[in-house]
């Protein structure tokens, strides 16, 4: 792989630094951190390494190095650092080793918060802690596929890098830098920290300035060519980029994947822009230019504003106007799309007020739609851009200007469709049509009333009858639910077909359906059981997990998918004479699990030290304080033994044992309860030579019923 991008031979031997002309200096411990950090990466995490680092890291630690946190009680308090907030509500227990926000909601483990909080995939954020905690990663290696598309991905990563810093160092340090790359910067009104920001350089006019200082240094002509910075010219390599500003393109973790070369000078044989050619690192369709600067700007304001051109995206910056990416001026993709849903579900699109503009503003936002995305539209005007609009007005005028002049994408575009259409009765039902087949595509269950909300307005504005357009809306949905449903297998449509049957056989009361699904909230208490206490005692023979799991119902008659897969899971350990603990599942690879455990684990409440010194003897005491001798008894009274006494309230008591027996019992009598509401519904339905087997299993579940209220007590099922 390294032969592949450059030869490191010279570096086995004693160090060396890259020297180029013009006195252009590359230490090789560039190439070596970046060799580092992405050599491998084809290669699977081994679960002895992942152990190795679950248990060497430090959720105060991590997290203390981006948030500042005090201690509060057992806990520790800070601001979140996912959304603005002024009194702090983000805490962290390091107790529990999990974090939750009780502003916005966000929660997890050491982890999830370095995916969060640095937006990277499971495997890069472990790789990350690995790093902080200086652990040797140990990998396995994956298929011979993968390994040469990383191979090829890595040597990329690197040249990018290289050319990077070329284009830099030739802006800030060369004549012909400084006297066309820079005076242009300076005259479109950037400041130098936001150029070195963004890393922005400047290409010579010059053949093969580059070229020669990459064969120099060993680089493989195949890959230099590849990654689009220079051409095969009659068999010999000139660079692809030659007098123009040089904007790098970073992918989510930082590292320059391409280039956006613009030309400074008028020219109308040369295309304004030339971008990186597709490669294994840039996919245009999955790119959006600014992302790694703006993610925690977005994360925080709860929106991405998106605008058309790199200027564009540095000039709000420099404003101080951080949470904007731009597309490049394409139609935006699924993939894009989704890379700011990752970030927030409200997107503001600001683009130039004329005909191209809107036209281009309005291209592939139905997918916005399908993904739930919040779209509002601002238009700049005065044939302004975002670049040259902020420069002109300012940053605060700014701000106001998109806040006052949001517009919602749907109307907007019937507005436009309208006006296009004019008094053309053709061209008007060709519109209804569009905005019909438009608001079709929220279809989730969860944004119904938005989905209403807009065929009221459009059938208002349109001047058409709300019902039919209500009608026209659903034959849409229809349309594609029956092409997805002519993709679906064989097996997977029949029991889609099998639930709804059933569903419409049971008939439920909307009392019985509630009865149902609270199951949830005792199904949740178990796995919480099993993650506090599984590994207690119960008895000489079991610990808890083993009691729980013997005790507990068939797994069909539990609901709660995330619940039975903990379950699962625990069986298998405990098979294995394994039983696992809580930080099993809170570091768990399946994001199902680790969200379960975070969530049932996280409380949001906890006595204060002064509550139980002050205020907590009315709870009174556990009956061990009097059982010991007059001596012992004595001596636990005494002023300086203040904090023994404290132990033995009973608040402090641990009441385990009863706790899970009550959880168990709880859930059982539930599903007892259900057992019987489906028996009642059969009875209703059954033949007479049904009757005699329903009525016994009526009687049965009456008497489990039974045993189990007398053994709980009187227990009152809403």
């Amino acid at each position: 792989m390294v032969d592949s991008c450059l030869n490191l031979e010279p570096f086995t031997r004693k160090k060396k630094k890259f020297v180029c002309p013009k006195n252009l200096i590359f230490s090789t411990a560039l190439f070596f951190r970046l060799f580092l950090h992405t050599h491998y990466l084809w290669r699977l995490i081994t679960q002895t390494t992942i152990q190795q680092i679950q248990n060497r890291i430090d959720i105060l630690d991590v997290v203390g190095s981006f948030v500042k946190l005090k201690k509060r009680g057992a806990n520790y308090l800070g601001l979140c650092p996912f959304h603005n907030e002024k009194t702090p509500s983000f805490t962290v227990s390091p107790a529990k080793e999990i974090f939750k926000c009780f502003g916005c909601g966000k929660s997890g483990n050491t982890i999830s918060f370095v995916m969060e909080h640095e937006k990277l995939s499971y495997v890069e954020a472990l790789r990350w802690l690995a790093a902080r905690y200086n652990i040797e990663v140990e990998e396995t290696e994956s298929s011979p596929e993968q390994k040469q598309q990383q191979q090829a991905a890595d040597s990329l990563y690197i040249i990018n890098q290289f050319a990077q810093q070329f284009y830099a160092k030739t802006l800030w340090d060369t004549e012909e830098g400084q006297n066309v790359g820079l005076a242009y910067l300076k005259e479109r009104g950037f400041n130098d920290d936001v150029i070195h920001k963004f890393g922005i350089g400047y290409a010579p006019n010059q053949r093969d300035a580059l070229a020669r200082v990459a064969l120099t240094n060993q680089y493989n002509p195949e890959l230099l060519q590849k990654a689009g910075l220079v051409l095969n010219r009659n068999e010999q390599l000139v660079d692809n980029y030659r007098d123009r500003i040089i904007f790098p393109v970073h992918n989510n973790s930082g590292k320059v994947i391409g280039f956006g070369a613009r030309l400074i000078k008028s020219n109308d044989k040369a295309p304004k822009y030339i971008n990186t050619p597709e490669n294994e690192l840039y996919i245009k369709s999955k790119i959006l230019y600014g992302t790694y600067f703006a993610r925690h700007a977005i994360d925080k304001a709860d929106e991405c504003l998106l605008v058309e051109g790199y200027t564009d995206v540095i000039s709000l910056h420099q404003a101080g106007i951080e949470n904007v990416v731009a597309s490049g001026g394409t139609s935006l993709t699924q993939d894009q799309l989704r890379l700011i849903k990752k970030y927030t579900k409200n997107l503001t699109i600001i683009y130039d007020g004329d005909a191209a503009g809107i036209k281009a503003a309005l291209r592939g936002l139905d997918m916005a739609l399908e993904e739930s995305l919040n779209v509002r539209l601002v238009l700049i005007p005065d044939k302004e851009d975002p670049d040259s609009y902020v420069r002109k007005v300012g940053a605060n005028e700014f701000r106001n200007f998109i806040l006052h002049n949001k517009k919602d994408f749907i109307l907007f575009k019937l507005e436009v469709s309208l006006k296009d259409a004019g008094a053309d009765g053709t061209k008007k039902a060709e519109v209804v049509n569009q905005v019909a087949e438009t608001i079709s595509r929220i279809d989730k269950t969860e944004d119904f009333t938005r989905q209403q909300d807009y065929i009221r307005q459009c059938a208002e504005l349109l001047g058409i009858d709300e019902t039919g357009f209500t009608n026209l809306v659903n034959k849409f949905i229809r349309n594609r639910i029956s092409l997805q449903e002519n993709r679906l297998p064989f097996e997977e449509a029949k029991t889609i077909e099998e639930n709804a049957r059933k569903a419409a056989e049971n008939d439920f009361t909307d009392q019985t359906f509630n009865l149902l699904f609270r199951d949830d909230l005792q199904e949740r208490e178990i796995a919480r059981i099993l993650l506090e206490y599984g590994t207690k005692k119960w008895d000489d023979a079991q610990n808890v997990a083993e009691h729980v799991l013997d005790e507990l119902p068939e797994e069909d008659l539990i609901d709660n998918r995330s619940v039975l897969k903990l379950l699962e899971e625990f069986k298998q350990k405990v098979a294995a004479s394994a039983t696992p603990e809580k930080n099993y599942f809170i570091y768990h690879a399946d994001p199902d699990l680790s969200t379960l455990a975070v969530s049932l684990l996280n409380f949001p409440y906890e006595e204060s030290p002064r509550w139980k010194r002050e205020l907590s003897h009315s709870t009174g005491y556990q009956k061990t304080l009097f059982q010991q001798d007059d001596k012992a008894f004595l001596n636990t009274l005494k002023h300086e033994n203040e904090e023994e006494l404290l132990n033995y309230l009973n608040i402090g008591k641990d009441n385990t044992l009863e706790e899970v027996a009550s959880a168990v019992n709880y859930l059982k009598l539930r599903k007892i309860k259900r057992l019987l509401l489906q028996n009642q519904a059969d009875l209703e339905k059954a033949l007479p030579t049904e009757l005699g087997t329903l009525l016994s299993t009526h009687v049965h579940l009456k008497q489990l019923e039974m045993e189990l209220t007398k053994k709980m007590g009187t227990v009152v099922l809403r």
